[in-house]
């Protein structure tokens, strides 16, 4: 089968997952059991773990993988301990958007879609992130960080230079209560 496996934790919290759900209906729990695996295998979902994620599930492989392939919030190739998604849409664009990306990608070596040699940071322009207001705006972990500036890029980057700690979605989310 696979080596992808949840820890006894996670395994627990997403059978309450799958558990609030009706028989027959379990596929409903496959967004909140990606965003598990994701966190729990090293920010990314490889074949593998999108198969582990079906058996748990009892789907097709492939409707795991429709939906992992169509929603820009995960990833199905290695990304950094730092994954930088900055929106790419019509606020953010004509804000300036593809100048912050420019500007992070010179000030970290890399083009967008790529990860820098040290695997910290990776670079990628996302959809919508609904902060139209404060645009241009990127999102780091489940950290959104608005109104930005090459000075203000400059400071987040540098903040998360030493972090080793992988950021994801469920950074400072309580999934179980919900």
């Amino acid at each position: 089968m696979t080596d992808s496996k949840f820890s006894e934790e996670t395994l627990a919290l997403a059978n309450k997952i799958i558990a609030r759900y009706p028989e027959g209906k379990q596929k409903s729990a496959l967004i909140p059991l990606l965003h598990l695996a994701q966190a729990e295998f090293e920010g990314w979902l490889s074949p593998e773990t999108m198969q582990y994620v079906a058996s748990l599930l009892h789907i097709h492989e492939v409707e795991v993988y429709e939906v992992a392939s169509f929603y820009s919030m995960f990833n199905l190739k290695p990304v950094g301990k730092c994954l930088i998604e900055v929106c790419r849409t019509s606020s953010c664009w004509l804000r300036g958007a593809n100048e912050i990306i420019e500007h992070i990608e010179k000030k970290l070596g890399i083009k967008e879609g790529e990860t820098t040699a040290d695997g910290m940071f990776t670079l990628k322009s996302v959809e919508c992130l609904g902060s139209c207001g404060t645009a241009p705006m990127m999102m780091i972990g489940a950290q959104y960080h608005e109104n930005l500036t090459h000075d203000k890029v400059d400071g987040i980057l540098d903040h998360h230079k030493g972090d080793n700690k992988r950021k994801t979605y469920l950074d400072n989310v309580v999934i179980d209560k919900y």
